[in-house]
């Protein structure tokens, strides 16, 4: 099964919604991408549909946005 992807750009809000994304669905269940450490990865998270981050992909390709802490203008500027 395809994992989760939270997505995410390091500032404090992303950083603790990571803490409690891992606490309920387990860091061994997740891919985590800081997108300001992996720049090449925000086309492919904006494709999957995410508009700010921190932000969780489904397996199933549905985007929950979590507590909004930059959009993706943001974090590309």
């Amino acid at each position: 099964m395809k994992k989760p992807i939270f997505y995410h750009a390091g500032c404090s809000v992303c950083v603790s919604a990571e803490h409690d994304i891992v606490e309920l669905v387990g860091k061994d269940k997740l891919e985590i991408v800081n997108i300001s450490e992996h720049r090449n990865r925000i086309e492919e998270a904006e494709k999957a549909g995410v508009k700010s981050v921190p932000a969780m992909v489904t397996a199933t390709g549905n985007v929950l946005h979590i507590n909004h802490g930059a959009s993706m203008a943001e974090v590309k500027a």
